[in-house]
């Protein structure tokens, strides 16, 4: 039997593109190359997309000087990718494409949607349920459903900034200090503060508002972050947890991606009940989303009371070192080779 292709997107013009080009690496090195053939592309900060002949090029960030342009057939009968090369191209067949894009403009449907129009199996969620996820907001609207137990959360837009004295004001009528403020769609932390007073909260707000126009302020919840990952198309399997341990004062991306003394916990010690409350929970969300392929689902266990408050998921979690998604499922005995099959193979059967 021939070998099917698949191309691995990277890249990608979100505030998390070097997170990105780290992850497809973990991809790459495990993709069984027994059965697939693999093609590289990488999309850079501007969004150009562009052939990468070999992973060395990623590790030493030389790809996006190399390499011929690409463009993605928008032809469902075809299936290709057109390599331009000076007045002459090529084409490049395409069975399934593996998108390990972290943020906008990759995991929020838009890449999603064009895989959809052009009749190409993808790895992961959806274009509703990643669309949905990236955007705190909106996941906050459905946990509400749920009934599930979330922080305090203000959400305002970037334009409101212009009388930011009444968004302090309401912001302050409804929530207390400390408070965390996040952009609204985006992910590995980025544009994250924790703000002790005023001063502190305007300050963050404008950071945030450098990422997305749409801002959520939040209460701060005393209490343990825990992670759990969920796996599956129509049946949904969710993985043991693992406990953040930030050397900051709260994980944000230098605490995740630079502060060596920031440790993940697998099966960290906590009430069995605790455990399967946030396995289910995990599920749950996932499934409410309308979720498919792979998330990493977040939470706090709050001090004192053990309460599992939900916080965020992630349709394309890291496969970074330090990434808790591939480490969960290594804990329950799926390795990181058997983990890249399984998630190629969703990617047909939906």
């Amino acid at each position: 039997m021939s070998k099917k292709n698949v191309v691995v997107l990277f890249g990608g013009q979100s505030s998390e593109h070097e997170v990105s080009c780290i992850s497809c690496q973990t991809v790459i090195k495990h993709i069984d190359t027994e059965q697939y053939d693999v093609t590289l592309v990488g999309i850079t900060r501007p969004g150009k997309w562009v052939l990468v002949d070999g992973i060395e090029r990623i590790a030493d960030n030389s790809w996006r000087e190399t390499g011929d342009e690409v463009v993605l057939s928008a032809n469902a009968e075809k299936k290709e990718l057109i390599i331009l090369n000076g007045n002459s191209y090529t084409t490049c067949n395409v069975d399934v494409v593996f998108p390990v894009l972290h943020g906008q403009y990759g995991e929020d449907g838009t890449v999603q949607g064009l895989l959809e129009l052009a009749g190409i199996p993808y790895v992961g969620c959806g274009v509703l349920s990643s669309a949905i996820s990236m955007d705190k907001l909106y996941t906050k609207i459905i946990a509400d459903k749920l009934g599930l137990r979330q922080a305090k959360y203000v959400g305002l837009r970037r334009s409101e900034l212009k009388d930011m004295n009444a968004v302090i004001v309401n912001a302050e009528q409804m929530l207390t200090y400390p408070m965390f403020v996040k952009p609204s769609c985006a992910g590995s932390s980025c544009g994250v503060s924790k703000a002790e007073n005023r001063a502190e909260l305007e300050k963050a707000l404008r950071l945030a508002a450098e990422h997305d126009w749409k801002i959520l302020v939040e209460e701060a919840i005393a209490g343990r972050e825990i992670e759990c990952a969920v796996l599956g198309g129509q049946e949904v399997k969710a993985s043991g947890v693992g406990e953040i341990l930030a050397a900051g004062d709260f994980y944000d991306y230098d605490a995740k991606y630079n502060n060596a003394e920031s440790k993940t916990i697998v099966d960290p010690e906590m009430p069995e009940e605790v455990a399967e409350k946030l396995r289910e929970c995990a599920v749950n969300i996932f499934k409410a989303v309308d979720g498919f392929g792979l998330a990493r689902v977040d939470f706090f266990v709050e001090n004192g009371t053990n309460d599992v408050v939900f916080n965020e998921i992630n349709t394309m979690p890291g496969f970074t070192s330090i990434s808790m998604y591939p480490m969960l499922w290594e804990a329950r005995g799926i390795n990181k080779k058997e983990l890249v099959n399984r998630l190629i193979q969703l990617a047909f059967t939906r």
